[in-house]
């Protein structure tokens, strides 16, 4: 009687704050709290930076390709940094694919792709009404976007944006009389990439703390969508790594404006002998790369967590060994903090140590094994649904396999040697990491879209973005591998000093540049569909992909607090499709197994005795309400 009268109490409280009180513009839009406002400012932003970052591709990739081409067509964008000679100033070459690689592997890949989907299915997918902490989350936001402005402002001070590539190595990053790109460009750098730090921290409390304490009624780790168990490592893989790269841009801020010498020791510049001594560059390089290599999964584990999802949804099939892929996550994400010296062999490291650090980079490709194994066998013999997200999820199956196939070669320290710093590992992360994030990041997009923002994505324009995508990608970056082993280094601004480099590289880099300008040119196919079916797409049903996780019995847009009523309580795990005997091909994680008899099996049934216990669980919870 009394958890009745509880219970009763409850749905009451929850109805009466349906209705609250209206928030003004920008508190609703701007400075909102909502998880779900929030996740969209994360995807607008992400959209805008990767069509930066793009671009900034697109014009080294001019350089590369077409080496004696006049460039005067760019002067009303790039102004002075296109010279009287009408070609692209070598120090802004260097700048532009430094931000290039920041801007797409922490703005778009990182903040772009996690913070959309973590902030948008953690409380949906877990039955919460919200964020452990609106206000942090708000807070993760806005750290986000100031950084983003720093990052940008940077562009158009007129020493020019930070020149030292994406992994700003010292000691060329540690002195501002080294060259142009090493003056206020990489002071905002560094500014821009501390606050972006603290953002992510920011965020991965929430997300850690979100999944940790506010799991709906039945809601057990057991049950959780594999989404789910991705964003939580991945807020734990960040949680770890990120203070490290702090301490790694801090003390090279104290090497550039106060004295110190963490990185620097017997530097001469233009026959002059600086007065540091003791420090080591190599440090920075251990510093960054044991951030550098969770990164890598930072960014990846959420698009496999978002494709299990999306491949078990449409090939009608529950996904392939559910605890086995997360056995693997937890086995990447372990391993991960302990492979980043294989960024380093050619540092000069004991070739023992070098050995040890080779072993362990050959066996984190079991855990990724396992999930290559478990997508293909869950897509096997499936009712499959060739929707544009089972697409992208496919496409991101694809990437994974064939540049994790290039990883073993590279994380062999004999092949490393030879082929460190050359096209052959630009190609081999471009896929793995950048290309396979990408496809989850748009299948993402492509699946939840109708939760989002009420509407369909269009169909026929999703099936020719997805073609023109994947084709282009590998048109891009599978003969950069050749080139590659050919020799061809990275971050050169010409090749064309000697005769024999013109004819080894000239062609080929000519058709890598056309194929990026080709894979550039269709993304605004997408650009297109994103906004025009944000006008005038067809209205979403409530759930449209017929899925079992528990953001579908939300209404069509949910609103404050996600569900107006009561949260669901969870009976099963969320992967029962086309399950012998059962009326649909899907029953929702809300289903208690008393109202599915004909489709149980033996120990399902001796699991309705513990539904009178799930639903009496006690609601009486500050953050299971509508605030």
């Amino acid at each position: 009687m009394a958890t009745l009268e509880a219970n009763s109490a409850i749905v009451a409280h929850a109805a009466e704050h349906e209705h609250h009180d209206p928030q003004s513009f920008w508190r609703k839009y701007i400075f909102s709290e909502d998880h779900k406002t929030i996740a969209k400012q994360y995807l607008i932003s992400g959209i805008i930076w990767s069509i930066i970052g793009i671009s900034l591709s697109v014009m080294f990739r001019l350089q590369l390709g077409f080496p004696t081409m006049k460039l005067g067509f760019l002067r009303p964008i790039l102004g002075s940094w296109i010279n009287e000679s009408d070609k692209l100033d070598p120090d802004f070459y260097l700048a532009l694919v430094t931000m290039h690689g920041t801007i797409m592997v922490f703005f778009v890949l990182t903040a772009g792709l996690s913070g959309t989907f973590s902030n948008f299915l953690i409380p949906l997918q877990i039955g919460a009404r919200d964020m452990a902490s609106g206000f942090l989350n708000m807070l993760s936001y806005w750290f986000f976007f100031i950084a983003s402005v720093i990052m940008f402002s940077s562009m158009f001070i007129e020493t020019g944006p930070a020149a030292g590539g994406w992994v700003i190595y010292p000691p060329l990053s540690a002195l501002p009389q080294a060259h142009k790109g090493s003056e206020l460009g990489m002071t905002l750098w560094l500014v821009s990439m501390a606050l972006f730090i603290v953002s992510q921290l920011l965020g991965g409390i929430n997300y850690i703390t979100t999944v940790i304490n506010l799991r709906t009624r039945g809601m057990s780790f057991s049950k959780l969508p594999l989404t789910i168990w991705a964003f939580l490592l991945t807020a734990i893989l960040g949680l770890i790594s990120f203070p490290v790269l702090l301490s790694a841009a801090l003390l090279l801020i104290f090497d550039r404006s106060f004295g110190t010498s963490f990185y620097l020791s017997e530097i001469y510049i233009k026959g002059e002998a600086l007065p540091n001594v003791g420090g080591s560059p190599i440090l920075f390089q251990h510093l960054f790369w044991f951030l550098g290599h969770p990164e890598v999964y930072i960014v990846l584990l959420p698009a496999l967590g978002m494709t299990s999802e999306i491949i078990a949804t449409n090939a009608r099939k529950p996904i392939f060994g559910y605890r086995a892929m997360i056995a693997s996550m937890m086995g990447i994400a372990f391993l991960a903090f302990i492979v980043w010296a294989h960024h380093m062999f050619v540092t000069g490291m004991n070739p023992f140590l070098g050995s040890i650090f080779m072993f362990l980079t050959l066996i984190i490709a079991v855990p990724s094994a396992v999930k290559a194994f478990n997508y293909i066998t869950t897509l096997w013999r499936g009712n499959i649904r060739f929707t544009p997200a089972m697409l992208f999820s496919i496409g991101l199956v694809s990437f994974f396999i064939s540049g994790g196939i290039t990883g073993l070669i590279l994380g062999n320290s004999a092949l490393d040697i030879q082929l460190h710093d050359t096209y052959f590992v630009v190609a081999h992360f471009h896929l793995v990491m950048g290309a396979a994030s990408a496809f989850g990041l748009l299948a993402g997009v492509y699946h939840w879209f109708p939760k989002m923002f009420g509407r369909l994505l269009d169909e026929k324009l999703g099936y020719v973005h997805f073609w023109l995508t994947f084709i282009g990608i590998y048109l891009v970056f599978f003969p950069m591998h050749y080139v590659g082993i050919a020799g061809f280094p990275r971050r050169y601004y010409a090749f064309t000093s000697y005769d024999f480099t013109k004819n080894i590289f000239a062609d080929m880099n000519s058709f890598i540049s056309l194929a990026a300008i080709f894979t550039f040119a269709a993304q605004w196919i997408f650009i297109y569909n994103f906004v025009n079916s944000l006008i005038r797409g067809r209205k979403a049903t409530q759930n449209p992909w017929k899925s079992n996780t528990l953001e579908w019995t939300t209404p069509i847009q949910p609103g404050h607090g996600n569900w107006p009523g009561e949260i669901p309580a969870v009976y099963r795990w969320p992967y029962d499709y086309s399950k012998p005997g059962a009326a649909d091909d899907f029953i929702p994680q809300n289903v208690p197994y008393s109202q599915t008899p004909e489709s149980n099996l033996p120990h399902e049934n001796e699991l309705i005795g513990m539904e009178k216990e799930i639903e009496g669980q006690n609601l009486n919870d500050q953050f299971k309400q509508p605030h």
